[in-house]
């Protein structure tokens, strides 16, 4: 397999220094968990704003071939490039470096930022990293009560209606959105940086606080044919996550309803 961190130093070299001062790699190839169908994803920090079509021009001056591309909303600071160089999916994101300062400030973006590795320059991520080692309390008490949101407050027998035959996307739609909130909530209750969730049953191994066998007893939720059986095994998982959590008005509230919903799937199962 091409060496990934290479083929992003060949960009990184051939983005004019005058443009960009400092270039990083994240993702994958940052933390050294790339496999056969990894890409790579690079910050190129700009002196100035840059329109999207100055983007474009710098993705083909570094490689990048075939039509390039890019994704999101477009009228915002933020210009993203796609593309392809060696056959390898490459992802540009530009930041002019003031805005690049907004953002991190905001905490956005902060687990690609915090295992970033410098290509070019270093100053700037240097700085935003060591901001990144506090992981606030405040900060991670606000994204606890947030992923607790939507577990209560209306009766746990709704928690039925995601059981009906014929009505699997909704129970699905739903089990996603518990997923995405337990893992924002171990995330902040570990005090780390959210990834994405992607390698979740490797990267689980960087949680010190979280339910036994999480990523597996996600897999199994997901993989139930039961519906009632894959509500109740999800339930189960959030339960046990808020058990881990500081008490918040939002988690109080979601541990007595959880329990709640608990004997209810149960009792339509008995």
């Amino acid at each position: 397999m091409r060496d990934l961190l290479d083929v992003a130093r060949a960009i990184a070299e051939a983005i004019p220094p005058e443009v960009s001062p400092e270039i990083v790699v994240t993702g994958s190839v940052s933390r050294g968990m790339t496999d056969d169908v990894s890409d790579i994803e690079m910050l190129i920090v700009t002196r100035r704003q840059l329109t999207l079509d100055e983007a474009f021009e710098l993705g083909r001056g570094a490689g990048l071939e075939g039509e390039l591309g890019s994704w999101g909303v477009q009228d915002v600071p933020t210009k993203r490039v796609s593309g392809y160089r060696d056959g390898v999916p490459i992802e540009l994101i530009f930041w002019e470096r003031s805005y690049a300062d907004e953002r991190i400030a905001a905490y956005e973006s902060s687990e690609a930022i915090a295992h970033g590795v410098a290509l070019r320059g270093g100053a700037n991520l240097e700085r935003w990293q060591a901001f990144l080692a506090d992981y606030p309390e405040e900060l991670a008490l606000e994204r606890i009560d947030d992923a607790a949101l939507t577990w209560g407050g209306f009766a746990p027998e709704g928690l039925l209606t995601l059981t009906r035959a014929g009505d699997r996307f909704t129970m699905i739609e739903r089990m996603v959105d518990d997923t995405q909130r337990v893992m924002k909530m171990l995330w902040a209750i570990n005090r780390k940086w959210p990834p994405t969730n992607k390698r979740l049953a490797r990267r689980e191994s960087e949680l010190a606080v979280k339910p036994e066998r999480l990523a597996a007893r996600i897999e199994e939720a997901f993989a139930e044919p039961n519906q009632t059986r894959a509500v109740l095994l999800m339930t189960r998982l959030q339960l046990d996550t808020v058990s881990l959590a500081p008490d918040t008005p939002n988690v109080v509230r979601a541990r007595d309803w959880l329990a709640r919903g608990i004997e209810i799937l149960e009792s339509r199962l008995s």
